[in-house]
């Protein structure tokens, strides 16, 4: 649905609350699209949206814990938070196992210890519990253990009848085909399932270089699994190439628009969780820690300046024109560092091709660094009539945006050789490292050439 549609939706949703028209908006709500849905819940202020969620859970369940798992785990469990675990549970009913396990794992710690003993009681609650033993961020925890798989020994005419008669499976993109052992063996598409004679065995026409993961794969190299090999579904094995769940492409756009979102975050400093409605106590808490170890690393920059207090004492123009040479080492070193963290996460930079990377990064700040520092430098003598300051102005961003070219490729490499999030960290030591080198290029060049500035400046 269009952003108008929607905009139009909302005000009605809001007005009919208002009037308590609650069969029209039963109504209402019931017509739309889970996503839609959830669009609604996520522009409601809280109290509207729990009234409208838990209407509708009244009367449609199903759709209602649709539009919530569309919204997400951590807002769709704030939505539940304040109900029963009894109700919970029978609401997470409507969900496949990996949805709502997303969910259970984001209630409060008493709340979703309880619901977990609830769903263990009920004959295939197992499903849930068994999700979330396996780590956060891994395909075990995003996997849909319902799969549909055929043995060996069938023909396509049985796999067509036994899929036929399936009734509890979210997906079927694949067929695929596993030993007496539940081994995974092959996968046979849905296509050259119904092109070949019903008696044919499915061993003969079975795919066996297929591409499966291993339940504790991180979910961000299932992600690239799947865009790398145009799959719209990919098998999770155990350790001992059991098959163990499937993953869908529409749970790999989620780890996708979720890792990207959280490396964005990282690379500012904000954690991951941080809202745009978070409460203002939420944010300042997930903020202030890096922006307190900004703070001390500036510290480190303000005593390079302080070194050289002597030199911009008596040319007083060099102390304007410092921010100059920071900033643009700051901007080149956020582009580096975008790319390569970038190049990281995707798989694209690997230990063996660092070597080209750095020097090519390298030329682009060199090369950054001499357009730019043309240009500064002809600012500058328009500016004070000083050809030497310009020179100095220019010769200082050349060293700094090369400087922050190198860093931004090195640091999140070191980072990542130390496990370390490179999006977490990089930004910190690359400030830093600009900030200081900016300064000590510019001031120590224009110590060394003091005696030919105009003093007067």
């Amino acid at each position: 649905m269009s952003q108008r549609k929607l905009d139009v939706v909302l005000d009605s949703v809001k007005r009919l609350q208002r009037m308590g028209a609650t069969a029209n908006l039963v109504n209402l709500l019931q017509k739309q699209h889970p996503a839609d849905l959830a669009h609604l819940f996520s522009e409601l202020p809280g109290k509207e949206r729990h009234s409208a969620f838990s209407l509708l859970a009244e009367r449609n369940s199903k759709l209602a814990m649709e539009g919530l798992s569309e919204l997400g785990p951590e807002a769709g469990a704030a939505l539940l938070a304040d109900r029963s675990a009894e109700d919970i549970v029978k609401l997470t009913q409507e969900l496949p196992s990996d949805d709502a396990a997303a969910l259970i794992d984001y209630l409060p710690d008493e709340l979703s210890a309880a619901v977990l003993e609830l769903i263990q009681k009920r004959p295939a609650g197992g499903d849930v519990g068994d999700l979330l033993e396996y780590a956060e961020q891994t395909a075990g925890r995003i996997m849909n253990p319902k799969v549909f798989a055929l043995s060996e020994d069938m023909t396509a005419g049985e796999a067509i009848t036994a899929l036929q008669e399936s009734r509890d499976v979210e997906m079927v993109f694949y067929l695929y085909v596993i030993d007496a052992r539940r081994h995974l063996v092959g996968v046979v598409s849905l296509r050259r399932l119904l092109l070949v004679s019903p008696s044919t065995p499915l061993k003969r026409i079975m795919t066996t270089d297929l591409i499966s993961v291993r339940a504790d794969t991180d979910q961000e190299e299932v992600a690239r699994h799947v865009a790398s090999y145009n799959l719209l579904a990919i098998p999770v094995v155990d350790e001992e190439n059991k098959l163990a769940g499937v993953i869908t492409v529409d749970d790999v756009i989620d780890v996708i628009k979720d890792e990207a979102t959280e490396d964005v975050y990282r690379l500012a400093g904000v954690a991951s969780d941080d809202r745009v409605f978070s409460t203002a106590q939420e944010s300042l808490r997930k903020r202030l820690p890096w922006l307190l170890v900004n703070l001390a690393t500036a510290f480190v920059a303000a005593a390079v300046v302080a070194s050289f207090q002597s030199t911009y004492a008596q040319v007083t123009l060099l102390a304007a024109f410092m921010p100059v040479v920071a900033g643009m080492g700051g901007n080149a070193a956020t582009q580096t560092l975008t790319v390569i963290v970038r190049g990281i996460a995707l798989g694209e930079l690997t230990w063996s091709n660092t070597r080209k990377a750095l020097l090519k990064e390298a030329a682009v700040g060199l090369g950054n660094g001499i357009a730019c520092g043309l240009v500064g430098a002809l600012v500058v003598w328009l500016f004070s009539r000083d050809v030497v300051l310009g020179g100095i102005l220019g010769m200082a961003m050349v060293i700094n945006m090369f400087v922050a070219a190198t860093a931004g490729t090195l640091i999140p490499l070191a980072l990542r050789a130390l496990k370390v999030d490179p999006a977490l960290a990089s930004s910190v030591f690359i400030t830093t490292l600009t900030d200081v080198f900016g300064f000590f290029s510019f001031l120590g060049l224009g110590t060394l050439f003091l005696r030919f500035l105009n003093k007067a400046g």
